[in-house]
């Protein structure tokens, strides 16, 4: 009978648990149209797959507190995604608003020091206050609660992090978005280090929620967030996507899968959407749409640093990382903003082992004195730095224009397994125009200056590059992909399994 009675006080406190914040707060979010942290759970993870952890956790700083703190606002365990183990956060709001405390921090540290000693993406999905009042208050509360693990932020990408920010995301879930090698925010939602009233006190007036964290402050001006949804089921099926291009941790290949028969995609087009008249603009996503397997294209950050486009593809079912110029916006000048894209990209696909291609078609780096105030030298030297440490296997295709420093920047020269050119490619230390006026003294409409203008076209033009070896091949456009199978499979490292040295595994993950 003392068995039964333990029994059936277990399940009577994990009904407890699961209870979440009670039926009227649950009614609420669903009258809303949100999801709740065990439907967010079941959208994420492999149906049946979820193992909990710290079910019975509740607070522990005051007494008449753990009845009301149901798992503690966190509901955390072991899961699988496409039959591949991850470990899962997701804050319950309904409990606390999710606030962080100390039994909490806990649970949470548990799941990412097991997922990355033990090799697998950690995924948090943030929906929070911030830190708990008034645990956290005084010297005995910030004791309790702040500073008691110190690997809590660090970052060595041994294992892919993900993150998510819906609804209201203060504090920790903002924290966890930031480290996170990938993040997606739902529109609507507010992330921001401290919620509107904590800052209209701070700063002494009223302060409006877009304005503070909303969705377009970070795809347009932050580059916090990589992708933008509109439904938690949608933030929750980017974050499965994102993982599907990933491997579990630093120390294997990304996962292969086998093409679908019309993965590879009539080339031909390509010279279409190229055009002619070497000062016309072009979307370049077009043309990676065009070389990628069909569909797989899965581009981040896409309304930050306009002027160059990231994203991960698959190349004959194999994960690629693609660096772009784009011409449409900008002409392709490389801002500062467009640098800490690259970057960040970099760092990612180069610890996690993932082959690079560049293509190239840029007059060079924004100047003027908005640039400058931006920091643009430091961002430059910050891009020329990550680029001489990547270690995977990198390809890059002059595609058009590459002019100065930023020719080096986006991997010309030597920061590369091979350099390739279209014939459509010139390279040249600035645009021809500039170098007419300044080599010649002419400006355009002056006599002599189309002459002389024509002359320094004919000394751009990649075939002199070729002659020299200092480029590799030149091939025709629709000869893109082919080629690029083909070597790609050449300069994989035999050595090792093909994992790279990992040389920017420490850098940060937002600056």
């Amino acid at each position: 009978m003392a068995h039964e009675s333990l029994m059936e006080e277990l399940d009577r406190r994990r009904e407890k648990a699961r209870s979440m914040g009670g039926p009227a707060k649950l009614e609420k979010r669903r009258a809303r149209g949100q999801l709740n942290a065990q439907e967010r759970m079941d959208a994420l993870v492999d149906p049946g797959s979820f193992v909990e952890i710290g079910l019975l956790g509740a607070s522990g700083v005051f007494k008449e507190d753990e009845a009301k703190t149901p798992r503690d606002g966190k509901l955390v365990g072991f899961a699988k995604v496409d039959g591949r183990d991850i470990g899962v956060v997701i804050n319950d709001f309904t409990v606390g608003g999710a606030s962080t405390s100390a039994t909490n921090s806990k649970k949470i540290g548990h799941i990412r020091r097991n997922a990355t000693e033990k090799g697998f993406p950690f995924v948090h999905i943030g929906e929070s206050t911030g830190a708990r009042l008034p645990d956290a208050m005084g010297a005995r509360g910030m004791g309790n609660l702040l500073g008691n693990d110190p690997t809590q932020f660090r970052r060595a990408r041994e294992s892919p992090w993900a993150a998510a920010a819906l609804d209201t995301s203060f504090g920790s879930s903002a924290w966890m978005c930031c480290c996170s090698d990938f993040a997606v925010m739902k529109k609507g939602s507010i992330m921001a280090v401290s919620s509107p009233r904590l800052v209209s006190m701070a700063i002494g007036e009223a302060v409006d929620l877009e304005e503070l964290g909303g969705w377009r402050v970070h795809a347009e001006y932050t580059g916090l967030i990589d992708r933008f949804v509109d439904t938690d089921e949608q933030a929750m099926q980017d974050i499965r996507r994102f993982l599907s291009y990933m491997p579990s941790h630093n120390l294997e290949l990304p996962p292969a899968q086998d093409p679908a028969p019309d993965a590879a995609q009539d080339q031909r087009p390509l010279l279409d959407i190229l055009p002619e008249r070497r000062t016309q603009v072009y979307d370049m996503r077009k043309i990676i749409e065009i070389i990628a397997d069909r569909d797989s294209v899965f581009e981040l950050k896409p309304r930050f640093g306009r002027a160059a486009v990231t994203a991960l593809a698959r190349l004959g079912g194999k994960v690629l990382g693609i660096i772009a110029n784009n011409p449409g916006v900008g002409g392709g000048a490389l801002s500062a903003e467009a640098c800490r894209k690259i970057i960040d990209f970099q760092v990612m696909c180069d610890s996690f082992n993932i082959p690079l291609l560049r293509l190239i078609d840029t007059p060079g780096f924004v100047v003027g004195k908005d640039a400058e105030r931006k920091g643009a030298p430091g961002w430059i030297m910050n891009m020329m730095n990550a680029t001489s440490f990547v270690t995977v296997p990198c390809i890059t295709l002059i595609v058009r224009k590459a002019y100065g420093r930023a020719y080096v920047a986006m991997g010309g020269g030597r920061h590369n397994d091979e350099l390739i050119a279209w014939p459509t490619a010139e390279v040249s230390f600035m645009d021809p125009s500039f170098a007419t006026t300044i080599v010649h003294g002419l400006r355009p409409g002056q006599e002599g200056f189309e002459e002389a203008l024509n002359h320094i076209r004919k000394a751009d033009e990649v075939w002199d590059m070729a002659t020299i070896f200092s480029l590799q091949n030149i091939i025709k456009p629709q000869e893109t992909r082919d080629y690029l199978l083909r070597a790609f499979d050449v300069y994989r490292s035999r050595k090792g399994g093909g994992i790279g040295k990992h040389h920017l595994q420490n850098w940060p993950t937002s600056y």
